[in-house]
């Protein structure tokens, strides 16, 4: 593959991520949604390419769920941490599903809106005979029970907590039919097939990605009727991500690529994030408790140009549309808070993006770019945590849009902890993912985390998180003049910036900040110069604060010269 750019003008972007891996009954959510998936956009856009087959699910992952039941179950059970009642399964994979849902699992040609039969050849292939020829157990039965035969390399972890209460309404009939019918199972078995099924871990696998944690876990999606065919919108990550907020106790972390919601009343922007937020924090400052809302997003978004190019114009119009949600205009969240409760409100809610340097070859100048934040994590009190694709903005979260997947994970495993200088108790999983971010973000040591072991106290938040921020947004800000930053206001101002720079430096990169061979300062009336890369040894991680003054007095919407005036503002957010 050839590089069309220059790496010693251009290097690539640091992107910053987070992954998870799972095993366990979730993963055949998962499975499902990709079948799905793929299925209907095979019967859509291809419908007639042999060499593009529809997928036939295997028997466990259309049980319990499409065995036809559509009775009204109520939803929202107890749990120790977290009563979720607002994350229904009321998607196309639960009980509650029509039939016209089920081709999209099962493949067949359906002879009408309620026939839920297999045809047995698929593109040449018999679903009903197994690889060797010899008709398989589900031509004599078409939901086999029988238990596993290969034994997984690692013990079972306890499963109580993964399976609703809606399954085993289902599982209760279910069981029921199969005795009428002559077919003997416990139900013991039967769950054990259907979360453990055939699956086998190596130990290898397991070294990738460290040790796992017995956690609760829960595919949520946005998905519509032209994404996945399903007979209604899904916005199950919309939910979670409101109904979590809604229920956090002491601090809220948020990764996200975008950061475009709206408050109540908002006409323009739908999706919620932003007030569930912003009751929260109203609730805990009339309560007169400390809470805490940290979000990191990247400090440019991610597009082609410049911020002043020609070309520029949807990078500038997604800078709109943030700074409208973070603190510009009637619709921000900073704007209502500051009304409420003045400067206090920095005590509750602070913005961050991520940045580093280094030289741009061996011998070659001193750059800085920003680390392009990409992950959407969600943590809650050290003890929820949402992993997934969607970005924060009407585009991933209102489910009629672009299909999305995420994983809503519940901690089962506790360590001894605290929380605003009081015992808590920390979720394995999310208080060690908390910790490893943090740690990375900030620039300690194994060592040192401790120090950021409590998320809310002063010593943490201010001391160390702020302070951190704060002084590497100082040093950047002085060994490079960064962009952006908040003493640029206008365009013109930015340009008179990267003029300077560009005469300066003698480097006409302009996403990119560039040292000066020597910083000068003035000392006893003297001017003397200093290695910048000195000045950059005080750098912590990668943490800076989000320059909420960049370009406050600029409309940056599109222009009627640009094409992408003509284009629905929905593009962007």
């Amino acid at each position: 593959m050839k590089d069309e750019l220059d790496r010693l003008k251009y290097p690539r972007m640091p992107w910053h991520d987070v992954h998870c891996a799972l095993w366990g009954p979730p993963c055949r959510d998962v499975a499902r949604h990709f079948v799905q998936r793929w299925n209907y956009a095979k019967r859509n856009k291809a419908p007639n390419e042999q060499a593009i087959p529809l997928l036939l699910p295997q028997h466990h992952m259309v049980i319990p769920h499409y065995m036809g039941k559509n009775k009204e179950i109520e939803s929202g059970e107890n749990s120790d941490y977290g009563n979720h009642k607002d994350v229904r399964r009321n998607d196309s994979f639960s009980s509650l599903s029509s039939f016209q849902d089920v081709p999209l699992l099962i493949p067949q040609e359906a002879d009408g809106p309620d026939a839920v039969k297999i045809e047995p050849k698929l593109n040449g292939f018999n679903p009903l005979h197994d690889l060797h020829g010899q008709t398989s157990r589900l031509s004599r039965n078409p939901f086999f029970f029988g238990k596993s035969k290969i034994e997984p390399l690692i013990p079972d972890m306890p499963m109580r907590g993964f399976v609703d209460d809606h399954d085993t309404l289902d599982l209760q009939s279910e069981m029921s039919h199969m005795k009428q019918t002559g077919l003997e199972v416990s139900e013991k078995e039967w769950w054990e097939i259907q979360e453990r099924g055939d699956q086998v871990v190596s130990a290898d696998e397991i070294g990738q990605v460290g040790p796992r944690v017995s956690c609760c876990c829960q595919i949520i999606r946005s998905v519509s009727q032209w994404s996945a065919g399903t007979s209604q919108n899904e916005e199950s990550i919309h939910s979670a991500y409101c109904s979590l907020i809604d229920r956090a106790e002491h601090y809220v972390y948020i990764e996200n690529q975008f950061f475009i919601s709206g408050l109540s009343g908002d006409e323009i922007i739908q999706n919620r994030v932003l007030e569930a937020i912003y009751r929260r924090i109203m609730r805990a400052h009339n309560e007169k408790k400390c809470f805490r809302v940290i979000i990191v997003i990247p400090l440019l978004p991610g597009f082609q140009g410049g911020v002043d190019d020609s070309g520029a114009a949807s990078v500038r119009a997604i800078m709109h549309w943030q700074y409208r949600t973070i603190c510009r205009g009637h619709n921000s969240i900073l704007h209502n808070l500051y009304n409420l409760i003045g400067p206090k409100m920095h005590d509750f809610i602070s913005f961050y993006g991520l940045r580093t340097y280094g030289r741009l070859y061996d011998g070659g100048p001193v750059a800085s770019s920003q680390v392009y934040v990409h992950s959407k994590i969600m943590i809650i009190d050290d003890r929820t945590t949402l992993i997934g694709s969607a970005n924060i903005n009407d585009r991933s979260l209102l489910g009629s849009r672009d299909s999305e997947i995420g994983l809503l994970i519940e901690d089962r495993e506790f360590v001894h902890s605290s929380i605003g200088g009081k015992s808590w108790k920390a979720g394995k999983f999310a208080m060690s993912l908390r910790l490893s971010l943090w740690s990375e973000h900030i620039g300690l040591h194994a060592g040192e985390v401790n120090q950021i072991r409590d998320p809310v106290i002063d010593s943490t938040y201010k001391d160390i998180w702020m302070a951190t921020a704060k002084t590497n947004t100082t040093i950047y800000q002085d060994v490079f003049s960064c962009i952006p930053n908040d003493l640029i206001h206008t365009r013109v101002s930015l340009r008179q910036c990267m003029s300077f720079w560009r005469e300066k430096t003698g480097h006409t990169t302009t996403d990119l900040g560039i040292a000066p061979n020597k910083l000068e300062s003035y000392k006893d009336g003297d001017i003397t110069g200093t290695d910048p890369m000195e000045r950059l040894k005080s750098v912590k991680g990668h943490l800076v604060s989000f320059p909420l003054d960049f370009m406050c007095k600029e409309d940056l919407r599109p222009v009627f010269n640009e094409s992408e005036y003509y284009a629905s503002p929905q593009v962007f957010h």
